[in-house]
């Protein structure tokens, strides 16, 4: 369990770096068909330093804020408050900020950069429609993901994700501009092709990279969870709450930060998802596993 978060934090400083590089030869690409290189390095380093900063210190709250969250008081949560004071001293984190989502869906997410920049948040359904033990392995879970780094890591695709899209339309615009250019030459035309691929399948290959490292690191949250409670039926029986509830699709959830729910909040597009784009491991190979523990 240790080597895996330890691998986590590793794989994070692996994907910047390689991300960096794919940012610089885009980059690259783009000042290219401009003459003009170091523009294009320009360009992108400038959107990319201020998306990152934005990112790091201020995603939270606007993923917060896109999903309709409000903080939670001592006052009228208090069984959460306590639950959530609990599982992080257990868990051996600060105790991380907490919000509510009015809606009558189960489901939670947790989100920051790092344990001391942390938020979790649940639903208003998920604090009347589960049991004690089930709340508990929810809130162990999410918990998880903030121990385990999971929520730097998630931040830090999102952001790549946010940039590529961002990079790559600039470049398919600037195709487009340069389309009736004059300079004809066999190397602008392969500059033009290689471009035009790179707009086009970069935010594809990115996006993947998303989805597969969502669903890997929902087992090590449930497994994470589970030692933490030392009771993985409570957060299998609260999965199986959430596969069979009628009317899971959450109001305020949005397709750009579906992944970092326990569960796909956009239910009515889950089951049209193949494997490969789910945002999520199948929730009944995530229960086996759970009650084999």
């Amino acid at each position: 369990m240790y080597d895996a978060i330890a691998s986590n934090k590793r794989k994070t400083y692996l994907l910047i770096f390689l991300f960096f590089i794919f940012i610089v030869f885009l980059g690259y690409i783009l000042g290219s068909l401009y003459s003009n290189p170091v523009f294009g390095l320009s360009i992108a380093f400038i959107i990319s330093f201020v998306y990152i900063l934005f990112s790091l210190f201020a995603g939270d709250s606007v993923i917060l804020t896109l999903n309709s969250a409000k903080p939670a008081d001592r006052q009228h949560y208090p069984h959460l408050v306590n639950t959530v004071e609990g599982l992080a001293i257990a868990a051996g984190i600060p105790t991380p900020k907490i919000y509510v989502i009015d809606d009558t869906a189960i489901n939670a997410f947790a989100t920051g950069r790092d344990p001391k920049h942390a938020a979790v948040t649940v639903t208003t359904g998920t604090l009347q429609r589960l049991k004690r033990d089930e709340l508990e392995g929810v809130l162990a879970h999410e918990l998880s993901h903030i121990k385990n780094y999971d929520i730097r890591y998630m931040l830090v695709v999102v952001m790549m994700v946010g940039i590529t899209l961002v990079l790559s339309d600039f470049l398919l615009r600037s195709l487009w501009m340069r389309g009736g250019g004059r300079d004809d030459s066999k190397g602008n035309a392969i500059l033009i092709v290689i471009g035009l691929a790179l707009a086009i399948l970069a935010p594809i290959a990115v996006r993947l990279i998303q989805l597969a490292v969502s669903r890997q690191r929902e087992y090590l949250a449930d497994a994470s969870g589970a030692m933490l409670t030392r009771y993985p039926q409570g957060l299998a029986n609260a999965l199986k709450k959430i596969r069979d509830d009628k009317e899971p699709l959450i109001e305020a959830a949005d397709r750009s930060t579906a992944h970092l729910y326990i569960e796909n909040p956009l239910a009515k597009t889950r089951k049209k998802l193949s494997s490969v784009w789910s945002t999520h491991p199948d929730v009944n190979l995530r229960i086996q596993r759970l009650e084999k523990m």
